[in-house]
């Protein structure tokens, strides 16, 4: 699976949703920081 596709895909609907990372993060119970390297296609998890 192309991971930058899927971290756009996580962001946009994220952003429809009107989430800030931390607000996602929050609630799959996760850090900032792995919302954005999800984002950024960075995590290899």
């Amino acid at each position: 699976m192309n991971q930058q596709l899927t971290g756009k895909f996580i962001a946009q609907l994220r952003k429809e949703k009107n989430l800030t990372q931390k607000e996602l993060a929050d609630k799959l119970g996760i850090s900032d920081k792995t919302v954005s390297k999800w984002e950024t296609g960075v995590s290899h998890s």
